[in-house]
């Protein structure tokens, strides 16, 4: 019985190191009282290395407020929650805030950029906010920029792009820093075919690497051939999860 206790727990510990994150009964309400509302209601995800994980399904079933607790952005009420071999629930402050600059990538729906400073300067921000030289950090950004096309506009100011070419500078924002973890919310809402796909190619560049891994939430199916992995998540719980090997199979 001794001995399989340990090989158990070797073997769990095999399969959480493969783990990226592990997400194991998470709820999430918000408000009290009569005005309580139950958005997750008990998540269990596995997200791998060298992957991307697709999480789909209708507005309001929970997805953006899973990803905002898998980053950090929010605290699950209930449940447990590892990142890259981290405790959540035990990073607070700035412990918590060195551990998202150095290890993930967001890419949200709001762009959020900087409408003083050009392309190639806001997407600099994360490798300056990490003590690296302003004029290195903005050669970095502009290189980055140039792999999504937009090496033209590295100079222009966000009122001077179009939503896509936005939605790609923050894009490079979030990958200049090279993050273990990328979060993606909607990443092609806003790009044609042809740039989204340039998107997912560089996505699937930094996936392809057994200490890295992607989270991607999306309605575009154009991009679905992309996944290893999707997720569809109703009613505040995951649904069930289809392989890339399944979804080959299901055309």
């Amino acid at each position: 019985m001794g001995q399989s206790f340990y090989n158990g727990k070797a073997l769990l510990n095999a399969l959480e190191s493969e783990l990226a994150v592990c997400c194991r009964g998470i709820v999430k309400d918000f408000g009290s009282g009569q005005a309580l509302t139950h958005v997750l209601r008990g998540v269990d995800l596995d997200v791998r290395f060298g992957e991307k994980t697709f999480l789909v399904g209708q507005s309001g079933c929970g997805k953006t407020t899973l990803i905002s607790i898998i980053a950090g952005l929010l605290t699950a009420t209930e449940g447990s929650l590892n990142v890259l071999g981290e405790d959540l629930r035990k990073l607070r402050g700035g412990r918590l805030v060195d551990f998202r600059s150095k290890n993930l990538g967001f890419i949200f729906q709001q762009f959020n950029l900087l409408p003083s400073l050009n392309a190639a300067e806001n997407a600099a921000v994360p490798l300056v906010g990490q003590g690296m030289a302003f004029s290195k950090a903005v050669k970095l950004a502009t290189e980055m920029l140039e792999k999504l096309e937009m090496g033209v506009h590295a100079r222009k100011y966000p009122s001077q792009l179009s939503g896509g070419q936005q939605q790609r500078v923050a894009i490079s924002r979030a990958l200049l820093h090279n993050p273990r973890l990328v979060i993606c919310d909607e990443p092609t809402a806003s790009l044609d075919a042809e740039a989204g796909q340039a998107v997912m190619k560089l996505l699937s560049t930094l996936a392809a690497s057994n200490d890295r891994a992607v989270i991607i939430v999306t309605h575009d199916t154009r991009i679905f051939s992309f996944a290893d992995r999707i997720a569809y998540m109703a009613d505040g719980k995951i649904d069930h999860i289809e392989s890339a090997e399944t979804l080959s199979n299901n055309g």
